[in-house]
């Protein structure tokens, strides 16, 4: 490490301690507000003056002691949980705007309660933003009795709620949601017509909680809210035949990391010959090369079991994070289709688009943002970067004892597979608990069956079975409890040695605690973290060890089988050099990643922008802020949202077809952003003129069966959906059928370009 990281790293954790030290003197000054003297009625008599100062303009730092000395008192005769020192330093930093890093098992549900509370009380609402809704409705329900005793309103809002309960959630004072839900009821919001039709109210005051997660992981997932469609795509056999007669190297190729796949002249001769198309570039024939690139992306880079399942007749996506189904999520419409036709199943194609956001986007809209997670520090520089949050990382309230083992490398899977079994078997003997984390549902399978095989019973946690995930986790401290997981990203829930029974947890703790085994390294240091993370909490006990191969995935990406030139071997590899080596790439990656981020954010930033500036007239037409008639402010809102959707659709278009663009030696960014912003500059004129046509037809009615006479209303049922087409770190990317379509045409149009442009051969 040279001197100028050594000088930085020992900058941030001087201003750690300095900002630690501040939050340590006010801990100490809530600790002497001793309220154990007061009664009930007393401590609900200062809430309620405390509600009146922040409501009456007085800041919320001047009240921060007085507020969180009431919220301990209320935590300890409502729940019988007393704060720890750190999770009140934790709660001040929440409230200063800071992103805090809290060790697993240290309590930030009750830490977050704080700083909830004391911007709860100027009555403009705080959302607590949770990775699913079974976490949304049990923090609501668990730490509701504090709220309610301080007098304050807590509501969790649940997918599938009605419109009336949803608006009555979000009323609350504090309102417990996913992060996702709460982005598809703004989104429905967006093309509401009536005020009465929507559910926030102004955003106000946001914890995040899993913030890596959901701020880094989740951010660039676009949320989307279509019309609904009732055809569908069933005629893709035959490009699913086409597809499976090419072979790879011979017919296609992938890219450096196979993330895409495209043809190579053989492969395009094949296809011709196969469909009978003439020309498989020429433009009469552009459908039938999308068709059939889907088919083949699909074909070859998307695994069952892997990236998705299928569940009850239905494909299912797999959250590359957590090992979970990734709800309501979809490839593209293409992509989709052809994975339907794949696995023998139908696909209703998706409706017009009418409006879209990422989460980075959604959340930026509150105006205070803070979050909190067990692994934030290594990805420090991104959360500054995206969200303007600085990372506080707070002491454990014990000292971590985990033991955590040099990485096991071995030459090939199958020697890492059978130490593996051998080290599972024989740990297990002793009655010693032992979660696994695989990399894969394929593999935590695979595993399973090979210690049923060995002797080992153990339950399997992975997205086949995840609405089992609480009860599985509860008993994975247990005595001989083997658990075979997927990632544990964002699981929410902790371990307890001896499964919560006593007299185990003692047994437990003098084996050892929970030993963690992870069967790969992925490329965030985040997520090995995450894993390692769930054994050693409180003070437990604990050990953790990776087992790695040169032939699993990362290791083969970045060419360490063949940097490290050693004979095929059933033990482990003894080379800390190796090791280093490896963490090493896990950081480049890392950064790496970072700086894709930020270029694709690129594409998507100007357009929230435009969204922004329209949605801002929009709610003020809505909200009766400009005068109007009734008549116009419906018309003029209907062609606002339709000229809206028009310019999604050919965002959408420009957006997968920019890429040609460098092929002439121009910035696809900066043509991106020339044409979306000549194209919006021409919406107001439109959504005028279009307003001026109706309001003459209309006739200055004011009837709304007329307008409904006229077309004038919301689509009779819209869909709210995930799209997967976010940068993967991990798995293959999901272009859409037009993306891959640009990149296979490249090499055709290098060809007939080169002489002209001088392109370079590349």
């Amino acid at each position: 490490m040279n001197i100028a990281v050594k000088l930085m790293h020992r900058f941030k954790d001087y201003d750690n301690r300095s900002k630690l030290k501040i939050y340590q003197d006010q801990t100490e000054l809530i600790r002497s507000r001793n309220l154990q003297a007061w009664e009930d009625g007393q401590l609900q008599a200062e809430s309620l003056r405390l509600q009146k100062e922040a409501r009456s303009g007085t800041p919320l730092d001047e009240l921060l002691v007085d507020a969180y000395a009431l919220v301990c008192e209320a935590a300890k005769r409502t729940l019988g949980l007393q704060p720890y020192d750190v999770q009140i330093m934790a709660a001040i930093a929440l409230h200063k705007r800071f992103l805090i890093e809290q060790h697993t098992g240290e309590g930030k549900t009750l830490s977050a309660v704080m700083p909830a509370y004391l911007n709860a009380l100027t009555g403009e609402g705080v959302h607590v933003l949770t990775f699913n809704d079974y976490l949304a409705k049990r923090d609501a329900g668990w730490m509701g009795p504090v709220y309610r005793f301080l007098g304050l309103t807590v509501q969790p809002v649940q997918a599938g709620m009605s419109l009336s309960r949803k608006r009555e959630a979000y009323a609350a004072d504090i309102t417990y949601v996913t992060a996702k839900e709460a982005g598809f009821d703004y989104l429905r919001d967006t093309i509401a017509l009536s005020e009465a039709d929507t559910v926030h109210r102004p955003f106000h005051y946001v914890i995040v909680d899993e913030a890596d997660s959901l701020l880094l992981d989740e951010a660039r997932v676009p949320l989307v809210i279509s019309g609904e469609s009732d055809s569908s795509i069933s005629d893709g056999f035959l490009f699913a035949e086409v597809a499976r007669q090419l072979q790879p190297a011979e017919h296609y190729d992938f890219d450096e990391f196979q993330r895409n796949v495209y043809l190579n002249e053989a492969g395009a001769a094949k296809a011709e010959s196969l469909l009978g198309c003439g020309n498989l570039y020429d433009s009469h024939n552009s459908h039938l090369l999308t068709s059939l690139n889907c088919a083949l992306h699909v074909e070859s880079l998307l695994n069952k079991d892997i990236d998705y399942i299928v569940r009850d007749g239905k494909i299912e996506q797999i959250e590359e994070y957590t090992g979970r189904v990734a709800e309501n999520r979809y490839l593209p419409d293409g992509l989709q289709a052809a994975l339907a036709v794949k696995e023998g199943l139908q696909w209703s194609v998706g409706g017009r688009i009418l409006g879209t956001i990422t989460l980075q986007h959604f959340i930026s809209l509150y105006p205070g943002i803070c979050g909190m997670t067990a692994t934030a520090h290594a990805s420090a520089m991104e959360f500054k970067a995206v969200y303007m949050l600085q990372v506080v990382q707070i002491p454990p309230n014990r000292t971590n004892i985990r033991i955590d083992h040099p990485h096991m490398i071995f030459t090939h899977k199958e020697a890492k597979f059978k130490a593996l079994v051998q080290e599972i078997s024989s740990v297990h003997k002793a009655g010693r608990p032992i979660l696994i984390g695989t990399s894969s549902v394929q593999e935590s399978d695979m595993l399973a069956e090979a210690l049923a095989a060995a002797g080992v019973p153990c339950q399997v946690l992975n997205a086949k079975n995840d609405a089992e995930e609480a009860g599985i986790i509860a008993k994975a401290g247990a005595f001989g409890a083997v658990t075979v997981s997927t990632n544990m990203a964002g699981r929410g829930v902790d371990i307890r040695l001896g499964g919560g029974d006593p007299a185990q947890t003692e047994v437990v703790t003098k084996l050892g605690g929970l030993y963690v085994i992870g069967t790969h390294v992925n490329e965030s240091v985040r997520i090995d973290d995450q894993l390692r993370g769930r054994s050693g909490r409180q003070g437990d006990p604990g050990a953790s060890v990776f087992y790695v191969s040169l032939e699993d995935e990362l290791m083969l990406r970045f060419g360490f089988d063949k940097a490290v030139r050693v004979p095929r071997q059933d033990e482990a590899l003894d080379d800390p050099l190796l090791r280093s080596k490896i963490a090493h790439t896990q950081r480049v990656i890392m950064s790496q990643n970072f700086d894709i981020h930020q270029e694709l954010n690129g594409y998507s930033d100007m357009v929230e922008d435009q969204r922004r500036i329209l949605y801002a007239e929009r709610l003020g037409i809505l909200h009766g802020t400009k005068p109007m008639s009734p008549a116009e402010q419906r018309v003029r809102l209907f062609y606002i949202d339709a000229f809206w959707a028009d310019h999604l659709a050919y965002v959408s278009y420009l957006r997968e077809s920019i890429h040609l663009e460098s092929l002439a030696s121009r910035s696809p960014i900066d043509e991106f952003h020339m044409q979306i912003s000549q194209a919006y500059e021409q919406i107001p004129a439109k959504i005028d003129h279009e307003t001026a046509n109706m309001l003459k037809r209309l006739n200055g009615s004011n009837d709304p069966a007329k307008w409904d006479e006229f077309g004038l209303k919301s689509p009779p049922s819209t869909r709210t959906y995930i799209i997967n087409d976010q940068y993967l770190q991990n798995k293959r990317s999901s272009w859409t059928g037009t993306t891959v379509l640009a990149y296979w045409l490249r090499p055709v149009l290098r060809k007939l370009l080169w002489p002209v442009l001088k392109l370079p051969k590349y």
